[in-house]
């Protein structure tokens, strides 16, 4: 069974918007085959903004509450904050995918996602479909 994961907001992305078959039983297949689940509040938030702005709010509130009910919710607490600065620092990334590097981190898991800013994080492995 694979490893822990974090899930990063482009894994959601194309979740709810690719067309691709393919892809999508890739995800599926992902989301029952991984140990544990874990999402950042950071995700929920980009994920409710991109479905608010593409679909609306009622979808943007469905999604928010099915990943809050299907992960375990990671928050920004001070260590999390104070590594995803680090994180931030050291390899100029946006705050959100810090903040996810940072969770990944501090949890052991692995992040889920082909976005290369996690790429060459010390003690941070991902991995895609």
């Amino acid at each position: 069974m694979p490893e822990n994961g974090v899930y990063d907001t482009r894994f959601f992305v194309d979740y709810f918007y690719s067309t691709d078959p393919g892809l999508l039983e890739k995800m599926k297949k992902n989301l029952t085959t991984t140990k544990d689940k874990t999402v950042s509040t950071i995700t929920i938030r980009e994920v409710y903004r991109i479905s608010l702005e593409r679909e609306g709010r009622d979808v943007a509130k469905l999604r928010s509450e099915t990943m809050r009910k299907s992960f375990k919710l990671a928050d920004v607490d001070y260590l999390t904050a104070i590594t995803a600065a680090e994180i931030r620092h050291r390899h100029h990334m946006p705050l959100a995918d810090s903040i996810i590097a940072a969770t990944a981190k501090l949890e052991g898991s692995q992040i889920i996602s082909d976005d290369p800013h996690f790429q060459g994080i010390a003690d941070v492995k991902t991995r895609w479909l």
